[in-house]
C-alpha cells in the first residue's frame, strides 16, 4: 500500500494488487493512510500454485488491472 501510494503522490500509474485474503486489511490500511488507490484481487492462495496457475491468474486479472491504470 505504501509502494502505490508513493507512486501516486509522484504522478505515477499504478494499481495495487493482492489476493483476496487481504481485501480487508488493505481497507484498513487505505483508510489509515487517507488513500483510496485503485485495486485489483486475485484468488488466494498464491504461494502454493504452479507457475501455470500464477500465469492464468495473471491473465485472468489483466483486463480488469489495464482498465483500473487507465482510468483517469
Amino acid at each position: 500500500m505504501h509502494d502505490i501510494n508513493n507512486l501516486d503522490q509522484r504522478g505515477l500509474p499504478g494499481v495495487f494488487i493482492a489476493s483476496t485474503e487481504f481485501v480487508v486489511a488493505a481497507e484498513k490500511q487505505s483508510t489509515a493512510l487517507g488513500f483510496k488507490p485503485r485495486s485489483v484481487f486475485v484468488q488466494h492462495p498464491i504461494q502454493d500454485r504452479t507457475d501455470e496457475e500464477v500465469q492464468a491468474l495473471a491473465d485472468a486479472a489483466l483486463e480488469e488491472i489495464l482498465a483500473q491504470i487507465t482510468v483517469e
